[in-house]
């Protein structure tokens, strides 16, 4: 079930929230693919497609956006 997941993260190094919510999937041992965009303009370009904004994180989780660290939304999406 959780392997089956597609969890895309968009995140920033200084971004607190996106450290919270990657600790997350990792403390649940969820997979997830990471997107740097500071550095990747493409994915950036891509995230606010996908959102409307430039805040981060935007975590796409079987392609329903959550905007910034919401546990009870990942536990949700993921079913924990």
């Amino acid at each position: 079930m959780e392997g089956q997941k597609e969890v895309l993260i968009y995140t920033t190094p200084t971004c607190q929230y996106c450290v919270k919510a990657k600790s997350f999937f990792n403390d649940n041992n969820i997979w997830y693919q990471e997107f740097n965009v500071a550095v990747d303009i493409e994915k950036r370009r891509e995230m606010v497609e996908k959102s409307g904004q430039m805040g981060v994180p935007v975590i796409s989780i079987n392609k329903e956006i959550v905007i910034g660290f919401d546990e009870n939304k990942f536990r949700e999406l993921l079913e924990l």
